[in-house]
């Protein structure tokens, strides 16, 4: 969208709260987060990008940020700066800890398709700018792999792609979810089984064991579920935060009966 007139100076302040750089935030973070709000969409003429002041929070990438005059969105100076001031991408060092859950996953797939687009040739209008149309390359996805956590990395390093072509960041990220999806169905419908299951076994051996009065024999039942820190019926609110404080998305075990909470719990008491 072209601009027709120049921005009014509370346009101008709004802009640079929106797109600054945040203390403590990658600047690969922040990149990714202008594209989010909209910086392909905001053209500036090189007069109004200098009165943008410090955006980046580094004075030669900011210096960069306002040359040309003529009128560039500002994603399209942000590429341009940091190429200028990191010459090459390996001068930009990312190496992010593992990420948690597939969110972060999919957040650092979309930044490294943002070192891409940097590094791409920005003068060649058939080089996407578009951090979700990168194509994904092999190499970019093994820096995913290792990235992940334990659980997932084996599935996620045979993934293949049709006709052996990389996807889009967009299209990776799609696959992503799908496989979270995939997982989370499972693993919901073995917690759903096992629940059963483990009910089943509570109504047999009520019907099937004789009934133990002797005082000793309570105490030995006392002290068998105390070791296995189990007290016969744990409040829904207490499983909740057990499984909510041990990373579990409780969007999906919501609506769900008590015992299927208590039985996921059990299984990650197991280290499943």
């Amino acid at each position: 969208m072209e601009t027709t007139r120049s921005l009014s100076l509370s346009e101008l302040r709004d802009m640079q709260k929106d797109f600054s750089h945040r203390l403590g935030e990658h600047i690969v973070t922040w990149l990714l987060r202008c594209w989010d709000s909209g910086a392909s969409s905001l053209e500036l003429e090189g007069k109004e990008a200098k009165q943008l002041g410090s955006l980046s929070r580094e004075e030669g990438t900011d210096k960069a940020i306002g040359k040309g005059e003529p009128a560039l969105s500002l994603w399209r100076r942000l590429l341009s700066a940091m190429k200028e001031r990191y010459p090459f991408k390996e001068d930009v060092v990312y190496r992010p800890g593992k990420w948690t859950t597939m969110e972060k996953g999919i957040q650092y797939l979309r930044e490294l398709a943002v070192l891409e687009a940097i590094y791409g040739d920005l003068d060649d209008e058939r080089s996407p700018k578009d951090p979700d149309e990168v194509g994904y390359t092999q190499p970019m996805w093994q820096k995913l792999v290792r990235s992940a956590p334990s659980s997932c990395a084996n599935s996620l390093a045979i993934l293949t792609w049709k006709d052996g072509e990389g996807p889009t960041a967009d299209e990776a990220a799609s696959q992503l979810r799908e496989y979270e999806e995939r997982i989370s169905s499972s693993l919901v419908s073995a917690v759903e089984k096992l629940s059963r299951e483990f009910q089943r076994f509570k109504e047999d051996r009520s019907y099937s064991l004789p009934v133990r009065t002797s005082v000793s024999a309570i105490r030995s039942q006392r002290s068998s579920a105390q070791e296995r820190g189990y007290r016969g019926y744990t409040p829904r609110g207490t499983l909740w935060f057990y499984l909510r404080d041990h990373g579990e998305d409780m969007r999906k075990w919501d609506g769900k009966p008590t015992s299927t909470l208590e039985a996921r719990r059990t299984l990650l008491l197991w280290g499943c």
